[in-house]
Order: structure tokens, then sequence, then C-alpha cells
């Protein structure tokens, strides 16, 4: 961790940013923060993460084994490790993902020479060894510090094989705990969040809400924790986007069974999966289209909040968004089905905004997982063998990390839209929260990639914090150069009594006001 982030610093330091330069007359906007109007808690839990048996996701991004020469402790490569514990990732979600429902708990226990060999039928076709099973990702939260999120397999296994994977995780005593003693562990783990299957409307099963919804019933009875630990929240199979009835009929059926419901959304330039564009090299309209797509999210949410709302006016179950992100085409030349995609500075934008959205909805909203954590789609982190590089959306998540455990605060943004492709997007987006350590915080984000904004506050003070930018609209890292975007040290003041933002064209600025 050390290397990378002193080299993080120095780059940075080279860049202040204290009075943007900005080549045009910026474009007024007005930001009024109510402090009256306070919403509930961000839980930490919004920017979760994920990580499924998919391409080079677990196999090289998390473990390389003990035998590696990348350096590592117990098999998990420390730098990666280093630099997740940085962003204090709160959950992580595993093993799927599709992954999740062919998954047998029992393959990935036991001495790794005699796990079996499977074929991993949705990402490529490639052989899986299981060398990362139950104890490898279960150890490595502990590592990591975060809450254990393990989705259960409703598509192709039955009930009785799925509550005996909660036992053997978390008893005390019993034949399933003598059996992971004999495997390493002593104590049970903590299972904070089990999934009773996942997308269930497609790889988890094709089913129609109804059987869904009937089926969790059935699953959710068997997934308890033994007597005397905190009971396990579980968390139901829910929409693909914007399929609302589906969350109509699942609440309707099942919300006496479960603690929160899940919902998928990906972000895709062309809204089409057979052709969804490139991860860079891409136009301003797909820039725009993007950003478009990506604000979709909050009518998503806001439609199944209605239907939730129908049949739980106490707002007793959760919304878990627990898969987002952007999707495009695989870099060309890797491997088939392995979902890598370069990260640039649009998807940082994406992420900035997308979190800002989970900010407005913090009344269901309790949990978010990003797809995913590295190698793949919106990933915080890639790698190639020994080298590892730190993406643009893991900076925003870098800068975002005061907000978790903030109160939020209602801001009214009043400025213009930054419009093309057919997409309207606000110009300026702005989220304000009352930090767990007293401080007011502040994220603003243009999306226009071509006119700076200077944004008026009804706040007062002196704003420092941290800019994200980059001199193009696929602005990313490479290997050769991964220090090519990063933040940059960000400050402002009053201006008659008011703080003022410049805020450059397609940046991204988190600040504390004092």
């Amino acid at each position: 961790m050390k290397q990378w982030k002193q080299g993080l610093l120095s780059v940075a330091a080279t860049i202040t940013m204290a009075a943007p330069a900005l080549a045009q007359a910026p474009v007024p906007v007005t930001v009024t923060v109510d402090t009256a109007k306070a919403g509930p808690r961000i839980e930490p839990g919004i920017y979760g993460q994920f990580a499924e048996h998919l391409g080079r996701g677990i196999y090289e991004g998390l473990w390389v084994g003990t035998d590696s020469k990348i350096p590592n402790t117990n098999g998990y490569r420390n730098d990666v490790l280093a630099a997740l514990k940085h962003i204090k990732v709160p959950v992580v979600r595993w093993p799927g993902g599709c992954f999740a429902d062919e998954y047998d708990w029992r393959d990935g226990i036991g001495p790794k020479a005699k796990r079996p060999v499977r074929i991993n039928r949705h990402w490529g076709g490639v052989t899986e060894d299981n060398a990362f099973g139950t104890h490898e990702f279960m150890n490595y939260s502990e590592m990591l510090g975060t809450d254990a999120y393990v989705a259960g397999n409703m598509g192709s296994m039955g009930p009785r094989e799925m509550s005996q994977w909660v036992e053997y995780m978390t008893a005390e005593q019993g034949t399933l705990a003598e059996e992971r003693k004999k495997n390493g562990r002593e104590k049970p783990w903590a299972v904070k969040y089990f999934g009773v299957g996942n997308e269930t409307w497609g790889c988890g099963g094709s089913m129609r809400p109804e059987y869904s919804a009937d089926l969790h019933r059935r699953y959710a009875e068997f997934v308890n924790a033994p007597a005397g630990q905190p009971k396990i929240v579980k968390v139901a199979s829910g929409a693909n986007a914007s399929d609302y009835n589906f969350t109509d009929v699942m609440m309707r059926q099942a919300r006496d069974r479960m603690n929160a419901l899940s919902v998928h959304y990906y972000t895709l330039p062309t809204g089409k999966w057979d052709k969804k564009g490139a991860a860079t090299g891409f136009n301003e309209d797909e820039w725009a289209s993007t950003l478009g797509r990506a604000l979709f999210m909050d009518e998503l949410i806001t439609k199944h909040v209605e239907m939730m709302d129908k049949h739980d006016p106490q707002k007793k179950v959760a919304l878990y968004v627990d898969e987002w992100g952007t999707w495009y085409d695989q870099e060309s030349g890797s491997t088939p089905g392995f979902l890598y995609q370069q990260n640039s500075l649009r998807d940082a934008e994406v992420a900035a905004l997308t979190l800002n959205i989970f900010h407005r909805h913090t009344d269901r909203v309790k949990m978010a997982n990003i797809a995913q954590m590295i190698n793949v789609l919106q990933a915080m982190i890639l790698t190639d063998k020994g080298r590892m590089l730190l993406t643009p959306t893991y900076h925003v998540f870098d800068m975002y990390v005061p907000f978790q455990g903030a109160t939020p605060y209602a801001a009214d943004v009043k400025g213009p839209t930054y419009e093309r492709a057919g997409f309207k997007v606000p110009m300026v987006d702005v989220s304000a929260a009352r930090g767990a350590d007293g401080r007011m915080y502040l994220s603003l984000t243009n999306t226009d990639p071509n006119k700076p904004a200077r944004v008026t506050t009804n706040l007062s003070g002196n704003a420092r914090g941290r800019i994200l930018t980059g001199p193009a609209i696929d602005t990313h890292n490479t290997f050769d150069r991964p220090n090519t975007i990063m933040p940059a040290p960000y400050s402002a003041r009053s201006q008659g009594g008011k703080l003022t933002f410049d805020l450059p064209a397609k940046s991204v600025v988190v600040v504390a006001v004092d």
C-alpha cells in the first residue's frame, strides 16, 4: 500500500487545483443546501463491492496462491488487499452472480488437491479448480475488515444444501462445525448477509415472479444463524432493471420472509446488449448517452420503491442494488467471456452520479454493490500479472469515503442542462451530507465535457478536498502510465459571504467545508 500511496501523493502534489484554470467563462449554477432537511443515514453498505468467479476477478485479482511470485499473504495478493483496505470496503458479495446459480459450496472446501475441477459455463467455459472457496472468501473478508454477503444457489441446489452451507459457516458445534474445524477454521464466521438466490428471472432459473416468490419463501425458511448469534439478513432475488411487476409480486407474496430485495441495473452506452460500445475511444455522443442512461437509476429506484411502499409502508424491507455499473464491449484481445474492460473518466462520472442518487434514496437503499471489484466490468482495480493500477472509479470511491455513515441533506441545484444525442443531463450534480466526524461534505460533478461551471452555494466558509478530471473524456490509466488520472488537491472559499466553487469541465470534486 505504501508504494502506490506515495506515488499518488507525489503526483497529486504537482497538480494544485486551488484555483482551477478555466479556459472560458464559467456557467453560473446555484446550490442551496437545506440543513434542516436531513435524510436517513447513508449506510456504508451503499459502497459495497461484488466479486464473482468471472474472468480474472478472483484468480489473479484477489488470489494468486501461496506459490506465486507476486507478493502475497497466504495466497492473497498484497497490493490489491492494501488498496481495498484504503477505501474502507464495507461489504463484498460472493461468489456470484450467475456463477452462484450453479455453485456447489462443497466443491470449495477441504484440501485443494482434492477439490473438483468444474466448467464455468456462464463465463468463458473455462475450468474452475475451486482453489478459492468458502474458507478463502470468509478469511479474506476478515483480513479486509468487511462484512460478508454470501449468494446462495437457489437455481440448481436444494434448500437442505443451502441450510447446511450456512451451518458449516456459522455453527459452534455439530457435524458440519467439526468438518469446518478439520478444514482449518476453529471459530465460526460471521455471515451478515445471505442472498437467497440470484437473478431468478434469468440465469438463476428463468422463473416467473410468482414462482420466484414461492421458492424464496421455501428456501428462506432454512437460512438461519444458530441460536445466540445475530440474525442473518436475508436478501431476496429481485427484479431485472425496470421490471416493476417483479418487485410488486415479490413484495405482495414474500415480504414477510425477506429483509431486503435486490434489483440489478447496468449502464450501456447504446442500450443494446449485442453492441454495447467501447470503453475508450468513444465520442461525445456516447459520453452523453452513458451519463443519461446512468441517471435512469433515479427513476428506477423511485418506481421500485413505489411498488415496495404499497406492501410495506413502514419500510421494513430494504432495497439492495447489488449489481450496478457500466458494461461495455470487452477489450479487444481479452479472453472471451471474461468481461474485461478499461475504465475512464466517464466511469468516474457514472460512479459519482450513481452514488449521489443512492444518497437521495436512503430511506430504502441500504446497500449497493458495484460490478465488479477487480478486472471485470466497472472495476476498482485492474491487474496484469504482477502489475496493478487504480481506476478512475476507484478514485471516486476513495474521495467519497467520508459519505459512509453520513447524514444526507437536500440540495437544490439551479442551473442549465448538458444536452447531447437526445439526452438531457443536469450540468452540475451535487450531494451534501454531515459526516460521522461532524464536518459538512459536498460532492460536485460537472457532466459537461466542454464548459466549466461556477457554483455558488448558500454555505459560507472554506472548503478543501480533491478533484478528479482529465484532458479527454476517455482519459484513463494504463499499466505503463498508471497515474495518468488521479485526484489532485482542490480548495474553494467564500465570495461575498457565499462559498463558491469553480468546476472545470468533466470533473468530480469532493470537499469538506469548514
